[in-house]
């Protein structure tokens, strides 16, 4: 099975896609989008791609990416964060990571470099390429980064500002192979309407059914100023008879938009 997921090797993407994937068989990207591309149009099995950070909350690119392919959901990884400052010696000016990584670390970084110039990069493993090839720049990442005889040292470890940092990171498949087993589900609602009430109509229908939101959440349209789009997590499977009662409520509501079933899913825990 092919997958593909953020690069270079050494992210905590590339950690979470060893979970459904060989090693040789996993090729990376730049960017969320093109990882959903490539999934969408079935160029691999499987991408990964991180949703939401306990710190620092959703990852938005991926929920716009979700919201303008047509792919499925068949697994949730969730892997605990550990970072680590990486560096070839203790004298550096600068301080590179992605920037979920640097403000997961802010604390740390404001009391022990208040002076180093922060540079947001692609991916934390691009920021520890950086740090391997100049010594005027440390890297945050996963302290394995510095083991295998490479030029940089630990010079300090577990540095997030909450030591239950983790990240879910959703695994993609094309879209005939969305699931109905599974304990939780995830959908893309798009009413295309905006009226008092209206967000609260859409929570409905899963509150008369005694489903379980685990998270709501909404994003410009990009159509036109006020309009969103609704991401909605659910601890239901699509093979209950009241999740699809929902959601034919929900279609029934958003007659002028559409509702996307991203499929139901289990989740897998990674914690090396």
């Amino acid at each position: 099975m092919s997958a593909v997921t953020l690069g270079p090797k050494g992210t905590y993407s590339h950690r979470a896609a060893t979970a459904i994937a060989d090693g040789d068989a996993i090729e990376f990207r730049q960017s969320v989008t093109s990882i959903v591309d490539a999934v969408a149009s079935e160029d691999h099995d499987r991408g990964v791609i991180p949703i939401e950070n306990s710190i620092e909350g959703s990852v938005t690119e991926s929920l716009d990416a979700l919201a303008g392919y047509d792919v499925a959901v068949v697994r949730e990884i969730v892997t605990p964060i550990r970072h680590a400052l990486l560096a070839q010696g203790p004298k550096f000016d600068t301080i590179a990571s992605h920037s979920q990584a640097l403000a997961q670390c802010r604390t740390y970084l404001e009391r022990e470099y208040p002076n180093a110039t922060l540079e947001a990069v692609a991916s934390t493993a691009q920021g520890v390429e950086y740090a391997r090839d100049d010594p005027s720049v440390a890297g945050i990442g996963h302290p394995a980064n510095a083991e295998n005889g490479t030029t940089l040292d630990v010079l300090a470890e577990d540095i997030q500002d909450q030591d239950s940092n983790a990240t879910r990171f959703f695994a993609l498949a094309p879209a005939e192979e969305r699931s109905k087993g599974g304990g939780k589900t995830s959908l893309v609602v798009y009413p295309n309407a905006n009226y008092p009430g209206l967000l609260l109509e859409l929570l409905e229908p899963f509150a008369d059914r005694d489903i379980n939101l685990t998270r709501v959440e909404s994003r410009p349209s990009g159509r036109r100023l006020g309009d969103y789009v609704f991401h909605v997590d659910i601890e239901a499977g699509l093979y209950e008879a009241r999740t699809n009662e929902a959601i034919a409520d929900l279609e029934d509501l958003a007659e002028k938009g559409w509702v996307r079933k991203l499929g139901s899913y289990d989740t897998e825990h990674v914690v090396e």
